[in-house]
């Protein structure tokens, strides 16, 4: 991965606030306006079996740097039990902030735009449909 020296739990930890961010920029050009709603909303989409299914969505399309990202993120040893996910999909949750984090760091906001959009299209889909 090019100049970044960070583990995969630190690139997590800022890819969480990035896909918080993006999301809720998302939930709110959707139409909704109650604060309430849109913090519901927002969990459906950045809770970890959320996000362990959105990752099947754009390992296709990662480049080697990000692959490198979210496999430094999942290979995390997890210390205890998550509350609302199974470990695998924790793990992988993981993982896919990792590459949020990492294209962050490097400055690649087009990119996390895109991958958001591939992840989140159909779950995107399913709300729009409920407004």
């Amino acid at each position: 991965m090019t100049d970044i020296n960070y583990n995969g739990v630190t690139l997590a930890y800022i890819g969480d606030a990035v896909i918080e961010l993006a999301i809720r920029e998302m939930l709110i050009t959707s139409g909704i306006t109650d604060t309430g709603r849109l913090s519901a909303a927002a969990q459906k989409f950045v809770c970890a079996g959320a996000q362990s299914d959105a990752v099947e969505l754009i390992l296709p399309v990662l480049t080697p740097e990000e692959e490198a990202a979210y496999k430094l993120g999942r290979n995390h040893h997890i210390s205890g039990k998550p509350k609302h996910a199974s470990v695998s999909q924790y793990s992988r949750a993981t993982g896919f902030e990792a590459v949020f984090g990492y294209l962050h760091l490097t400055g690649n906001s087009d990119r996390i735009h895109t991958l958001i959009e591939i992840a989140y299209a159909s779950k995107r889909a399913e709300m729009k449909d409920k407004i």
